[in-house]
């Protein structure tokens, strides 16, 4: 599986603010670009948390795009796919409509009757960890699913861990040009973090480019 972390960012590091708000960081040439990462992908992934805070879609936003998935004989749209340990996300977000197959990866732990729930109201529910998704176990159950080629979307506390258990394979990322700022806003790669440098991933830097008021920097791992 080859997986994409896709992510836009002010100059300072911030995803949105302190309250969690999202926020327009990027011009609609890098929410293009984006689409055209989607439309390439099996799969968009995001944690519970961006499910709670934005209520995201996860579709294609050009219908050209879903036209010609169609005519490759895949889904118009990729899947959903929601890491999300506790079964926490609501029966009527957007991203249990019609529009995809949307899995969501839960832990031993995530409560029979939200489980229930979240079925009955178009769910695939995969459970891969005990205490909390265990992510290496999740995606090789998406694996088997042809599931070959995923986007993450955020937020920093599933990319953290993504890196963390040594899933990343490619990193593109938008730096706008703002300043955000607050110590408890959220970054590109929350979490514990890493504290011995021979843990740091290190990226070997593809791609720079110039895109609306910004920078796209293209990473491999």
């Amino acid at each position: 599986m080859h997986v994409v972390v896709n992510a836009a960012m002010s100059a300072d590091g911030k995803l949105s603010s302190r309250r969690r708000e999202q926020i327009k960081i990027s011009g609609p040439d890098d929410f293009d670009r984006m689409d055209r990462i989607r439309a390439a992908a099996d799969a968009i992934v995001v944690g519970v948390g961006t499910v709670l805070a934005d209520d995201p879609h996860l579709t294609l936003d050009v219908e050209d795009r879903r036209v010609q998935r169609l005519r490759n004989g895949r889904p118009g749209n990729p899947a959903r796919v929601v890491a999300d340990s506790r079964a926490r996300t609501p029966t009527d977000a957007r991203v249990l409509d019609d529009e995809a197959t949307t899995y969501l990866l839960v832990a031993d732990v995530a409560p029979d009757d939200r489980v229930s729930a979240l079925e009955d109201a178009g769910a695939v529910v995969l459970r891969a960890g005990e205490e909390r998704v265990d992510l290496a176990s999740g995606f090789e159950i998406l694996g088997e699913r042809d599931i070959d080629r995923v986007m993450v979307e955020g937020g920093g506390e599933l990319i953290f861990s993504l890196f963390a258990a040594g899933l990343v394979d490619e990193l593109s990322l938008y730096v706008g040009s703002m300043i955000i700022g607050g110590r408890d806003a959220p970054t590109l790669a929350d979490g514990d973090g890493f504290v011995d440098s021979e843990a740091f991933p290190r990226l070997d830097l593809m791609d720079a480019k110039r895109i609306d008021d910004g920078v796209v920097l293209r990473y491999s791992v």
